[in-house]
């Protein structure tokens, strides 16, 4: 039997606002536990949330980004649970009026084309502290500090149809959320995460499948990973006659497993209903109309402007215009320099091939935008060739020259590597190497073209790669012919 299968996504994007969704402790990252949380986060009695707008602004954001109504009346409640890290034993969340409606992500698939994969909603919620059991042997530590962050959850349609496919999804609200600036993209830290609902049903077969749901994976790669093993086992089970249960399902990369955690739950098990101390969110055109004047440039159309403005091709633009720092990075130094295209082959090129090997982002790069401008400016006006420029650009990197424009300068007077564009310079080593190889000279001209390779090779190691290559080349013709 053939199987189909069928995905949704609950991406869950922290909200990068300084403060908590209801109360004014920081959000900041990494700091002891249980320092983040006020009297509100900890649920003391008495205490009454307050709203954050910044949060209702960022998801107005992102609503509007992907085309989606935004809701002009929408209403917190409260979902009923019980868990440790959960102080007030319930969650304050946007239930049947969200923020965000019904908008849509375009993705690219293998094949290259493009596929429409609807977004169901996004609503605002409360982050859930965080339970520790690795440093305590038989108990559970709890950490509140993240208790109350914003969080934007984000739902998608059963659209997709394959691990890949929803891979593709993840990155490109990933991508999204960073251009606007109301997350911060770190998956490591938990501020990027999703929950996979995955189902299998034979091909053909209308009737969704019976789904589990994978909950908080943070990496790329293991949702593929969890995805594909989840299909597995489910395909598994119901071929060896078995049903698939509807359960939350934990995703182990030491194992490369799937494993239950609990049934899963419904709506009505949540026991929703209206937040009592929260009036309902009533969102103004003049709101509306603010937002929109602060949303950047979206990844979509800055793709179509690269490729427009400075003639790049899909690949390139595509790189460039993966994050919006590198995006950022490119446009400074073509602007500066006026040369789009070799700008965009070093920025993809030398610089990404740094920037992977340290493992580092482009906002911590050595060389900066203004460094970088100074090489290529040099490398258009043949002041030094591109492979002389590669030993430029490592020291660069390793810290020598300065932190301008004339960094490059700098090091191309120190070490000497201006480029010799001479032409009686470059004629006279050509003529020296022509009568100490008078054999080669001969194969050339008895028709053996490749020979020509053999003394190009000999004037750039003549001139410690200084020559001008086009010049050499030029010249070269022009003596053995």
């Amino acid at each position: 039997m053939e199987w189909e299968t069928v995905i949704g996504l609950e991406i869950h994007a922290q909200l990068s606002t300084n403060s908590k969704l209801f109360s004014g402790s920081s959000t900041e990252y990494g700091q002891e536990p249980n320092t983040q949380a006020n009297i509100v986060d900890l649920a003391m009695p008495g205490v009454l949330p307050v709203l954050n707008t910044e949060a209702v602004r960022m998801a107005a954001m992102f609503g509007l980004a992907i085309g989606a109504p935004i809701g002009r009346g929408n209403v917190f409640a409260r979902k009923n649970y019980f868990y440790p890290d959960l102080p007030q034993g319930y969650q304050i969340s946007q239930f049947d009026k969200p923020i965000v409606e019904l908008g849509h992500m375009d993705i690219t698939l293998e094949n290259g084309e493009t596929k429409r994969i609807g977004v169901t909603r996004a609503h605002l919620e409360q982050d859930a502290g965080k339970s520790l059991h690795e440093d305590f042997a038989g108990m559970t530590g709890i950490d509140l500090n993240r208790s109350g962050t914003p969080l934007l959850e984000i739902v998608s349609e059963p659209d997709m149809s394959s691990a890949k496919e929803a891979v593709a999804y993840m990155k490109k609200i990933h991508e999204l959320v960073q251009y606007l600036g109301i997350n911060d993209g770190n998956l490591a830290e938990g501020s990027f995460r999703c929950d996979a609902n995955v189902s299998v049903r034979p091909k053909g077969q209308k009737e969704l499948g019976t789904r589990a749901e994978l909950k908080n994976i943070n990496s790329f790669k293991f949702v593929e990973r969890a995805i594909n093993i989840e299909i597995e086992r489910q395909i598994d089970i119901i071929e060896d006659g078995g049903a698939v249960v509807q359960e939350t399902r934990l995703y182990d990369p030491d194992k490369n497993e799937t494993r239950s955690m609990r049934s899963k739950e419904e709506a009505n098990d949540y026991r929703y209903f209206p937040c009592p101390d929260l009036l309902p969110i009533e969102i103004t055109d003049e709101f509306l109309t603010a937002v929109k004047a602060i949303l950047p440039e979206l990844p979509a159309a800055k793709f179509e402007r690269f490729m427009n403005e400075y003639d790049l091709s899909d690949y390139d633009a595509g790189v460039l215009t993966a994050s919006r720092e590198t995006a950022d990075y490119f446009e400074s130094v073509a602007k500066a320099c006026g040369e789009p295209k070799l700008t965009a082959n070093w920025v993809t090129g030398e610089l990404s091939s740094h920037l992977n090997n340290d493992s580092l982002e482009i906002t911590d790069s050595p060389v900066n935008a203004e460094m970088l401008t100074g090489l290529i400016k040099r490398i258009a006006d043949k002041t030094i060739s591109g492979k002389i420029a590669k030993e430029v650009f490592q020291a660069l990197w390793a810290g020598e020259g300065s932190k301008d424009e004339s960094a490059a300068d700098k090091v191309i007077e120190s070490k000497g590597l201006k480029q010799i564009t001479d032409s009686g310079a470059i004629e006279a080593l050509i003529d020296e190497i022509m009568a100490n190889n008078e054999g080669q000279v001969e194969q050339y001209r008895s028709g053996k073209e490749k020979v020509f390779g053999f003394f190009v090779g000999q004037v750039m190691k003549a001139s410690q790669g200084k020559a001008n290559p086009a010049q050499v080349n030029e010249l070269l013709k022009k003596k053995l012919s």
